[in-house]
């Protein structure tokens, strides 16, 4: 009995959920969505909980490491100062990570295997420049803390870029304002050249046929002296375009058919109207 609860024990203690499948790491981004446990930012979000799990894996974290270490900042990935620091300490390229703050300045002083030590600081001059001693929060309060951060930040992502893969320190990002639209000014209303004003088209001919038919009662109507040639003339022409030759033989149809006026008290027949 001792022996079975022994290794019933040992199982649990060596239990890995750590997903295989694309599907699987849905299904389990998915419990840990719907999870009390995780942050805010992973909770009732499965996507994003599939995204730092990700993230995690290509960093050597499991995937309840990476929704506890990873936070969204501004839309973006970012670690937590700790888990930054944790990673680094965990690889064989590291040496040591000794930090100091003597009270004005925080020095983070790190080694990779290999090179040189470095060393990276940042002072309440620094604090104070970059606009962020005496701001409310966290800066306000644990000044000492924020001081030995962000040089640390400094230090790791200096030194160590190939082990964080270029992830930023939360606490950093924090104090970085979101991106906002930048307005650009009224857009300027570029309208396409005027167009150059064209001659109306010309119209059509009179047919020929029509004129030879009508031109016997454009000639009455003139000669009785209810049209003048020019109204005639202009009539037609918003029918069709006449020629020279036409319009001449208008005013001669309509010369040959008048004659001298009648004696007084002689009546005169109407010409008969008609229209062109």
């Amino acid at each position: 009995m001792n022996a079975l609860t022994t290794t019933e024990q040992s199982s649990l203690a060596t239990l890995d959920l750590s997903p295989r499948t694309f599907e699987q790491a849905q299904e389990f981004a998915k419990y840990l969505a719907d999870s009390d446990l995780v942050p805010k930012d992973f909770q009732r979000k499965p996507g994003n909980c599939f995204v730092a799990m990700q993230w995690g894996s290509e960093l050597g974290l499991k995937p309840l490491q990476s929704v506890q270490s990873i936070a969204v900042i501004n839309g973006r990935p970012a670690m937590w100062g700790d888990a930054l620091l944790a990673l680094v300490r965990s690889s064989p390229l590291c040496e040591f990570v000794i930090e100091e703050d003597d009270g004005r300045q925080a020095v983070c002083r790190v080694k990779r295997r290999g090179e040189p030590e470095q060393s990276r600081a940042f002072s309440i001059d620094d604090a104070k420049a970059a606009g962020l001693s005496g701001k409310q929060g966290p800066w306000t309060q644990y000044p000492k803390r924020m001081r030995q951060l962000r040089a640390r930040a400094f230090a790791l992502r200096d030194v160590f870029p190939d082990v964080l893969r270029g992830m930023a320190m939360a606490e950093e990002a924090q104090d970085i304002p979101p991106p906002t639209e930048r307005h650009m000014g009224a857009a300027d209303v570029v309208r396409p050249p005027a167009a150059e004003p064209t001659e109306p088209a010309a119209p059509p001919a009179y047919p020929a046929d029509q004129f030879e038919k009508n031109l016997p009662a454009w000639a009455k109507l003139i000669a009785s002296g209810k049209k003048t040639a020019d109204e005639v003339i202009a009539t037609i022409r918003t029918k069709g375009a006449l020629t020279d030759d036409q319009v001449a033989a208008i005013f001669d149809a309509a010369m040959a058919l008048q004659a001298p006026p009648p004696p007084t008290g002689e009546p005169v027949e109407p010409a008969e109207e008609v229209q062109p």
